[in-house]
């Protein structure tokens, strides 16, 4: 298909971008990143590198009356050895709020992963387009999130008609942290990641931290949050800190309340809500490391299981009972002199109830239909009347949504 010469091409900048800290300027086009050049700097985990380097949450946002847009990208494809081809990142298309249409890019390069080995060989591959058409013919706002769980290089802008950035829409913006749940694994498709449905509902401007394997407690991802504007702010830490067998309880107590001081520093008043993990029976009673299960990765199934044992607890070796029970500790004491922190049992976003009816398919992550759920809960419980959230007549940050 070939564009017709009279479409306008539009230079991606982030003042397009929504949910992008940064854009880093490549050989074929622009890189959105999660984490900005300073952060990225002082990490040596190359599964971070490519998780902050995934635009879970993160979007181009344009005013226009075009009835049809192409965007050009570089994605790049995880294959993982021994198990079936991951379908094709999704592009989610909004017209004025709504799920409108929906696209994949063909090509890109690829990302070849051995499992057992942690191995991994990248090859470059050719540009790919999303296309968009039958858009209505009217003003409107477009906005493009691109997939969440593809590191994705944007290289051109096409539309019918001119667009124009979106003004600032006066929605308080909702800086979020946490793990690979909150990232988006084995959701279907960007809006369906579940800090996504609950920034709908509110709706609000969100950045959304999900780091995949690495809501780790790290100061760098602190300093972040501190830097970045934000009139709300959420952390949920406790399963990556479990998966990596990465501390023990010595640890995690100052490590939680440096992480918790250094975000102060920059957002004193903010309001502030720690979450422990959602319920996941493997590390329920259980220690880390987790790994993967690899009688079923010889069958062809992607399966976790945990590596540790409950009479490692006697060490201070870490299981989501702990965490939570210190988290709830450490927010109630830090609460007496800051009325802006909150906590939120991660087991009201998903319990033993909602485990009954929507289980871990893999014994570790959500799929499309819990994301949804856990996203309504949260929207409830930290937006609603109650919630942490909830008084919309706070002060907005000085310059806009900044995001």
């Amino acid at each position: 298909m070939n564009t017709p010469e009279y479409w306008t091409t539009t230079p991606i900048t982030l003042e397009l971008l929504r949910g992008a800290v940064e854009v880093e300027e490549t050989e074929r086009g622009f890189l959105p990143h999660r984490l900005p050049a300073r952060a990225r700097a002082q990490n040596t985990d190359p599964q971070l590198a490519m998780a902050e380097a995934q635009p879970s949450g993160v979007r181009l946002l344009v005013r226009t009356r075009a009835t049809s847009i192409e965007l050009d990208t570089v994605p790049t494809k995880r294959v993982y050895t021994g198990l079936a081809p991951r379908p094709d990142g999704v592009y989610d298309l909004l017209v004025d709020g709504r799920l409108t249409a929906q696209a994949t890019v063909p090509g890109g390069d690829t990302l070849t992963v051995d499992m057992a080995t942690g191995g991994f060989e990248h090859r470059t591959g050719p540009v790919g387009t999303a296309r968009f058409t039958g858009l209505p013919n009217r003003v409107k706002d477009v906005e493009i999130w691109l997939p969440h769980n593809e590191t994705t290089e944007l290289v051109a802008l096409r539309a019918d008609a001119p667009v124009e950035p979106v003004p600032d829409r006066g929605r308080r913006v909702w800086l979020h942290h946490g793990s690979s749940i909150s990232h988006g694994s084995d959701a279907a498709n960007p809006t369906s990641v579940w800090p996504v449905v609950a920034a709908a509902r509110e709706p609000v401007e969100l950045v959304n931290l999900g780091l995949s394997g690495n809501a780790l407690l790290d100061p760098f991802t602190a300093r972040a949050m501190r830097d970045a504007p934000a009139d709300l702010i959420s952390v949920k830490v406790g399963i990556n800190l479990v998966n990596a067998d990465l501390m023990r309880m010595r640890a995690f107590t100052p490590a939680v309340h440096g992480f918790l001081d250094t975000i102060r520093e920059g957002h004193p008043t903010t309001p502030l809500l720690v979450i422990s993990p959602l319920l996941c029976p493997i590390h329920e009673d259980t220690p880390g490391p987790c790994s993967f299960d690899l009688e079923a990765l010889r069958s062809g199934e992607k399966k976790f299981r945990s590596s540790g044992a409950p009479e490692e607890r006697a060490a201070g070796k870490l299981t989501l009972t702990a965490i939570r029970e210190e988290l709830s500790r450490i927010v109630n004491d830090r609460a007496a002199e800051d009325p802006h922190l909150g906590y939120l049992d991660g087991r009201e976003l998903y319990g033993e109830a909602d485990r009954a009816e929507l289980p871990l398919p893999d014994e570790l992550h959500p799929d499309t239909a819990t994301h949804q759920r856990i996203g309504t809960r949260f929207a409830e419980l930290a937006f609603g009347a109650d919630g942490l959230f909830a008084d919309g007549s706070r002060t907005r940050i000085a310059d806009g949504t900044g995001v």
